[in-house]
């Protein structure tokens, strides 16, 4: 995580000192809250009218190295500055896309604890139909649509450009990971048969 001349130098140093063990507070959270999360995922399976099958284990070591690629991503989207819970909406509306169950639990809950209404959340998959969200708002879910159905709209230049409207090239870009991720996400759960509802956002379990 990045620590978001002069002749007060003890205060400075101080004023850091604090603020790096803020930081390291909220990585452990987030490390601790990521396995959480990968465990319950993975533990799991989708309950169908016969037996409990799971498909396969993603937090098994022989997986390590593509659990930390997860989690990279993950981790960066986190800390890319763009707002937890316009981030949260874009997740959750890429989940309801994608029809992943697992992640529409988890990040409708991550985003009712990052302050959201039930309201937008309801709302969501119609927020054309709403005045629920902001152009900016409306910006990121319109451009989550389009790359989320990618092989039917190819990321088209007009979306695009109303992004731009609302998003610098590098928060585009930094958007444009963020739904990579989830996207990602929901594949591997749904892939795993992930079984929803046992996911509590970190400090609430």
């Amino acid at each position: 995580m990045i620590a978001k001349k002069t002749v007060r130098e003890p205060e400075q140093s101080s004023s850091l000192s604090l603020k790096s063990s803020g930081d390291c507070l909220h990585e452990i959270e987030f490390i601790t809250a990521s396995l959480s999360h990968i465990a319950t995922l993975f533990r799991h399976v989708r309950r169908g009218n016969t037996n409990m099958e799971q498909r396969f284990d993603f937090t098994k070591e022989a997986y390590r190295g593509a659990q930390q690629a997860m989690y990279g991503l993950e981790h960066y989207v986190r800390n890319s500055g763009l707002e937890k819970q316009l981030v949260e909406l874009v997740k959750t509306r890429c989940s309801q896309i994608n029809g992943c169950a697992f992640c529409i639990d988890m990040h409708t809950k991550d985003a009712r604890a990052a302050g959201e209404t039930e309201q937008r959340l309801y709302a969501l998959n119609a927020w054309r139909e709403t005045p629920f969200y902001s152009d900016r708002e409306r910006a990121a879910l319109e451009w989550a649509e389009a790359l989320t159905l990618i092989a039917e709209t190819h990321a088209p230049d007009d979306i695009y450009e109303r992004v731009r409207q609302h998003f610098s090239e590098e928060e585009s870009a930094k958007l444009t990971l963020a739904i990579v991720t989830i996207n990602s996400w929901n594949r591997i759960a749904i892939a795993s048969r992930a079984v929803p509802g046992s996911y509590q956002p970190a400090g609430k379990a």
